[in-house]
């Protein structure tokens, strides 16, 4: 039930933003180069706008976004984060966000509650795709699922981080976050077409072209075609997909400029859905078995755009803003199963169709000098988050359908008249949310900036207002702020080692007393709670040697929770997750890169209602996770290049009482590339087997608070490409 309408995406606004890219460009002449290159190699420390260079075997980078301070370099950051590149991205041949971090070994990935929202469980807690930011800013991202051509840096950041970045609007990233940074034309440039095939019948099409110009190469623009169209390797599966984004960058003496605008139109036909166990678990259907109904779909339609710039005042003063937009419409048929033991199923319709306009910016300034034989990083910030959604749903008799996930049957659709909310042709406005925050820190030297010392908070306002889906009427108003303080220490004893540790604060918005629990009436119903404040402490040792490197960290994170007692609901309870992460990445032999590491959790469940949970895990929250790629460059073949990837996830619980779980699964993936030239131009091969073994497996336990939904394991599916540079 698309919405046809030209008011949807306005152009002109976004449009304006991207000129000012455009302006610091001259004629787009041809360099003719057909090198490949895939990353800006330009060191910037504390920039806004310039990115980190690549590390060793060009999968990660040597750093990325720390909030407010901007890309540092990995020693330097009393944090730990993963930042992947554009280059790993193509060789492993990704189609999403969710692809990129299945090379991650601290997040696990999932999909979102009744809908098809990729999702990233980190630290063992959620991190919505509409919590990740974009260049920096929050909202500006397409919701549901974002195309990985899109990208030059996917960048993971361990931990809380609402100092840094600002509280999430959507209420997530608890246990860290995830920035993707926009594609930039490299030093070189690139002019490269791609040709696949995956799945079923999956056809794939790209074209990236990027260059620079000007007399010192300062401007630059990139754009990205993208077309996909067929059935998954997931039976009776479409998927449908078109993407289309240009940037530009500027690097000048005293200005850095990006500007960038996207749009991205994503559908799936019979998308399979996530299965609701009512008792013990059902056993893991075919991976390739599509228990989806013929006549269910999600549909997404996305344009959005960001500009960031910053500018030295001085030699010693820098400020910087960034301004972003989203315009989105979404429409879905949807038909999630609940199941028994044995696979036996209902089900019923739900359809719901959300438009969205977004509006985020952030300003800052930077100022670096010294006290003595002190120096400082003096950073101040402001950000600005608003938007408003338009929603309405309409559901089918809850009484539902039987089926079952093995023998799945079709179903005439039935009629979504039980239950409605709002008019699916003219949703009206169900919630608008008012974020705004200030930040203040300082990052200091001492023994000759061997020993960083950070200190500083943020003050975050959120405001949040919800609306009768028919009539219109505000229903509930949340407003709330909380001081976020941090504090974090690095020591260098040596350019090899950094020590690092850090206290540090989530914040995510406080629930509203319910009007009833269990049947009765809550005393205090409609109170309002001041924000969830989650703690962390953490501490670790990070190694360089700059052709392979990594990290090790003990985290412990504390995060509040409500519930109802004696009829009065009161925020008493508490999850607390403490773990150990390992990670390692780089080129330690030169034909060799490897990438991975691993993850000991323990997600305790405190101070629950009565004690019934209490020293239970928390739903969904492995206690081990493993990943870890290997590359091999043959010599024997000059041009071939072998890789596998070995996936461990151990058993996930799917309830509080700790009494059903899902087994533990193990994926291995093998891929091949070979670089060679046909007709003087590059050309490289492609090709890649996921879960190689076809392992049948639950991957994914809820993901959303309170849910304890499952999402099955992809099948063995074969990926084909053929680049060619020009």
């Amino acid at each position: 039930m698309r919405n046809s309408s030209s008011s949807l995406f306005n152009l002109k606004s976004l449009a304006l933003m991207i000129s000012a890219g455009a302006l610091c460009s001259p004629s787009l002449a041809q360099t003719g180069s057909t090198e490949r290159i895939e990353e800006m190699v330009v060191t910037a420390d504390g920039s806004q706008v310039l990115l980190p260079e690549a590390y060793a075997g060009g999968q990660v980078a040597r750093g990325g976004r720390v909030g407010v301070f901007g890309n540092l370099d990995m020693m330097d950051a009393p944090f730990t984060s993963t930042n992947y590149t554009a280059e790993l991205m193509l060789d492993q041949q990704t189609s999403s966000v969710a692809d990129v971090l299945q090379n991650d070994p601290v997040v696990r990935v999932a999909k979102g509650f009744g809908n098809f929202q990729e999702l990233y469980v980190i630290r063992g807690f959620p991190v919505f795709s509409d919590d990740m930011t974009y260049n920096g800013l929050y909202g500006i991202l397409p919701r549901q699922y974002v195309a990985s051509e899109l990208l030059e840096r996917v960048e993971v950041f361990r931990g809380a981080n609402t100092f840094l970045s600002g509280a999430a609007p959507g209420g997530s990233g608890i246990g860290g976050s995830v920035n993707l940074v926009p594609k930039r034309a490299p030093e070189d440039g690139v002019r490269r077409a791609t040709l696949g095939l995956e799945g079923q019948s999956q056809g794939y099409a790209a074209l990236d072209i990027g260059e620079r110009f000007g007399a010192g190469q300062e401007t630059g623009v990139r754009a990205n075609l993208v077309r996909r169209d067929g059935e998954t390797a997931v039976e009776n599966q479409e998927r449908e997909l078109t993407l289309a984004a240009i940037g530009t960058d500027y690097r000048g003496e005293r200005l850095r400029l990006s500007a960038d605008l996207g749009f991205q139109d994503h559908r799936i036909d019979a998308p399979r859905p996530s299965v609701t166990p009512t008792g013990e678990l059902p056993e893991a259907p075919d991976s390739d078995r599509n228990f989806a109904q013929p006549w269910t779909y999600t549909d997404e339609q996305q344009l959005f755009g960001v500009v960031r710039a910053e500018y030295d005042l001085t030699d010693h003063i820098t400020g910087w803003a960034a301004a972003g937009l989203r315009e989105g419409e979404e429409d879905n048929i949807l038909a999630n199963p609940n199941s028994d033991a044995e696979g036996n199923t209902s089900t019923y319709r739900f359809d719901n169709v959300r438009e969205d306009s977004v509006r985020s910016a952030e300003i800052g300034v930077k100022s670096e000098f010294q006290t003595g034989t002190v120096s400082h990083r003096l950073v101040g910030s402001a950000t600005d988050f608003s938007s408003e959604s338009r929603n309405a749903y309409a559901f089918s008799d809850f009484a539902g359908f039987s089926g079952n996930l093995y023998n799945p049957e079709p179903v005439a659709p039935p009629a979504p008249d039980f239950f409605v909310g709002g008019d699916l042709s003219a949703p009206g406005v169900t919630e608008r949310v008012d974020n705004q925050s200030v930040a203040l820190a300082d990052m200091l030297g001492l023994l000759g900036d061997t020993l960083l010392v950070t200190l500083g908070a943020r003050y975050q306002d959120i405001h949040t207002r919800s609306y009768d889906y028919t009539s219109g009427n505000l229903t509930s108003e949340y407003d709330e702020g909380r001081l976020s303080p941090v504090a974090g220490v690095v020591y260098q004893p040596s350019d090899q080692v950094s020590l690092y540790g850090n206290y540090i604060e989530g914040l995510m918005p406080g629930e509203v007393a319910p009007a009833t629990s269990g049947g009765e009436p809550v005393d205090n119903a409609g109170e309002v709670f001041e924000p969830y404040q989650a703690e962390q402490i953490e501490v670790g040792l990070k190694y360089d040697t700059d052709t392979y490197g990594g990290s090790i960290s003990l985290f412990d994170t504390a995060l509040p929770s409500g519930y109802v007692e004696n009829n009065r609901f009161s925020v008493n309870g508490e999850q607390r997750n403490r773990g150990l992460e390992l990670s390692v990445f780089g080129q330690p032999l030169d034909t060799m890169r490897v990438l991975g590491g691993l993850t000991f959790l323990d997600s305790e469940q405190t101070q629950t209602q009565g004690g019934l949970y209490d020293g239970k895990q928390a739903v969904g929250v492995p206690e081990f996770q493993l990943n870890l790629n290997l590359e091999w460059d043959l010599t024997a073949l000059p041009g071939l290049t072998l890789d596998t990837r070995i996936i461990h996830t151990d058993d996930q619980y799917a309830n509080a009482d700790n009494t059903v779980s899902a087994p533990a699964w193990t994926r291995w993936d093998l891929g091949a590339r070979y670089q060679t030239e046909w007709d003087g131009r590059g050309l490289t091969l492609r090709a890649r087997v996921n879960n190689l073994s076809d392992e049948n497996y639950w991957a994914s336990v809820g993901g959303f608070p309170g849910s304890n939904y499952l999402v099955l394991s992809e099948p063995r599916s074969l990926v084909l490409s053929a680049s060619v540079e020009f």
